[in-house]
């Protein structure tokens, strides 16, 4: 039976590039592995197919289309509008969701890795309002005058408080380009720093 996530579902071929890979995995019903991983902390994933993106010797994937993390980003995909910026290639499942939206009317990428581009790319790139740019979005040059209605950053693969600081450099360098931005878990990874801090001053 189909949800309402089924959508956000990527159609990305498996296959492998230097130290990347691309794969499905099923999740069955009543899968008590799955179950276990919700109950000490992580996010459940309901049953059904799924794809990720994996790093070798990575402990988690860098991506995958479950429902957590599609809900990551909902947030971006419902502001989506005009030229849009993506720091992250990814599987593509931003940049599917809004490339299907009639408003955003062109969507630049930039993606560091060639593995993940050779991997990932040919998925989207006949598409007429998306430009893959292979670099650091850290250090790319823009001509003048380049803007962007909004920006998503993801080109972290860990849930982790020290991206605060790489979240923070990356929107300065943005600040004057877009007219929104915001980064894979911003909200969380903040609220996070700030119970970190409250258990370290004991308050």
């Amino acid at each position: 039976m189909s949800n309402y996530f089924d959508k956000y579902k990527v159609n990305v071929p498996e296959g492998t590039s230097g130290k990347w890979k691309v794969e499905r995995f099923t999740v069955p019903e009543h899968d008590v592995q799955a179950l276990m991983y919700a109950l000490n902390g992580g996010r459940p994933i309901p049953p059904g197919t799924y794809t990720r993106l994996i790093r070798e010797k990575a402990f988690d994937p860098m991506m995958s289309d479950t429902p957590a993390e599609v809900q990551d980003h909902l947030e971006f995909i419902g502001i989506a509008r005009g030229r849009c910026l993506l720091n992250g290639l990814g599987l593509g499942m931003v940049l599917k969701a809004i490339a299907a939206k009639p408003e955003v009317t062109h969507i630049d990428v930039v993606e560091k890795e060639r593995d993940v581009i050779n991997l990932v790319w040919p998925t989207y790139q006949d598409g007429d309002r998306i430009t893959l740019h292979h670099a650091d979005a850290y250090t790319i040059e823009w001509p003048q005058g380049t803007t962007w209605d909004c920006a998503w950053h993801d080109i972290w693969g860990e849930l982790c408080t020290d991206n605060l600081s790489e979240i923070a450099k990356l929107k300065r360098k943005y600040a004057r380009k877009v007219g929104w931005q915001k980064a894979w878990v911003e909200d969380w990874l903040r609220s996070e720093k700030r119970r970190e801090q409250r258990s370290y001053y004991g308050l």
